[in-house]
C-alpha cells in the first residue's frame, strides 16, 4: 500500500472519530440541559401525575413569571363557557343597541311628522284632539268630531263599527276588488275573505283605514278630511259637504292621521278648532 492511500485512510478514520467523539457530547449535554431542566420544574411544583416533567420551555418561562400552568390548558385559547357567555353578552349588547336605535329613529320620526302637522293645522286655528290608541282610534276620533258638532255624540264608536259593516256588505260590489288576492294557494273565496273582514270590524279592534273611511262617509252623508304630517292631506265625500251649501249646516269630520305616533301603526286622532280644542 502507499503512503498516499495510507495516510487518507488515517485521515478518514481520524474523522469517523472526532464525529463520534462530537456527537458523544451533543448526547451528553443534551441529557445534562433536559435534567437541569426537570429540576427546575420540579422546583416550581410542575410535574406530572408520574413526578415527570411535563411541558416545554415555554412553559417553564410561564412558571418563572408566575403563571398556574399545572391544572389549565392552553391560556391563549378561552373555554367554551367563557365564549358562550361571551357570544351572550355581544347579541344582548347588539339587540339593545337595535332596540335604541329604533326607539331614536321612531322618536325622531315623530316629531318630525308632529312638526310638519303642526305647520298645516296651526294657520288654520286648529289643534289635534288626542284619541286614545286602543284599536278603536279610527272611531272614536269620528265619535269625538260628531260630539264637538252636536254637543253629544248620536253614534258611539261601536255603533260606527256596526254601521261600517252593514255597509260595506251592502255595497259589496265597491269593496270586493280590495279583496283580490294574488296567492294562488289562498284556501279561502274572495266572499269569504271579505265577510271576515266585515266581521272583524263589527266585533274586534281592528284598526280601521281608507275601506272604512269611504264607508263612513256614505253612511254619515259628511265630508271627511285627514290632516297628515307624514303625506298629502285626503279628503273624501266632497259631494256631501257642497250638499247644502253652507259648511256651517253640515261641517266636515276632520280627522288626523299618524303613521309613526306610537310605533304600532296608523293612528287617528280628531282635529278641532283651538278654541274648543281639548
Amino acid at each position: 500500500m502507499s503512503l498516499k492511500k495510507a495516510a487518507a485512510r488515517g485521515s478518514k478514520a481520524e474523522q469517523k472519530a472526532k464525529k463520534k467523539q462530537v456527537e458523544n457530547e451533543i448526547s451528553q449535554l443534551s441529557m445534562k440541559l433536559k435534567a437541569k431542566q426537570a429540576e427546575e420544574l420540579a422546583s416550581l411544583g410542575y410535574t406530572n401525575s408520574n413526578g415527570k416533567e411535563k411541558g416545554d420551555l415555554n412553559h417553564l418561562v410561564m412558571a418563572i413569571a408566575g403563571v398556574s400552568v399545572s391544572d389549565q390548558g392552553d391560556p391563549s385559547k378561552p373555554s367554551k363557557s367563557v365564549k358562550r357567555r361571551e357570544k351572550r353578552a355581544q347579541q344582548e349588547a347588539a339587540r339593545e343597541q337595535r332596540i335604541q336605535e329604533e326607539q331614536s329613529n321612531i322618536i325622531s320620526d315623530r316629531m318630525i311628522e308632529n312638526e310638519e302637522l303642526e305647520k298645516k293645522l296651526k294657520p288654520l286655528g286648529l289643534n289635534v284632539n288626542e284619541i286614545k290608541p286602543d284599536g278603536h282610534c279610527l272611531y272614536r276620533a269620528v265619535e269625538d268630531q260628531l260630539s264637538l258638532q252636536s254637543g253629544s255624540a248620536p253614534y258611539s264608536y261601536r255603533e260606527l263599527r256596526e254601521m261600517v259593516a252593514t255597509y260595506m256588505r251592502a255595497h259589496a260590489s265597491d269593496f270586493l276588488p280590495f279583496f283580490l288576492s294574488e296567492n294562488e294557494t289562498e284556501s279561502d273565496s274572495l266572499l269569504e275573505r271579505f265577510e271576515n273582514y266585515c266581521t272583524e270590524v263589527e266585533s274586534t279592534a281592528a284598526w280601521g283605514g281608507q275601506l272604512e273611511l269611504r264607508a263612513l262617509t256614505h253612511c254619515l252623508r259628511k265630508h271627511i278630511v285627514v290632516f297628515s304630517g307624514s303625506f298629502p292631506d285626503v279628503e273624501m265625500g266632497k259631494e256631501y259637504k257642497s250638499e247644502s251649501g253652507s259648511s256651517s249646516s253640515n261641517p266636515s269630520i276632520m280627522l288626523s292621521y299618524h303613521r309613526h305616533a306610537f310605533g304600532l301603526g296608523e293612528h287617528y286622532n280628531s282635529v278641532a278648532p283651538s278654541v274648543v280644542s281639548r
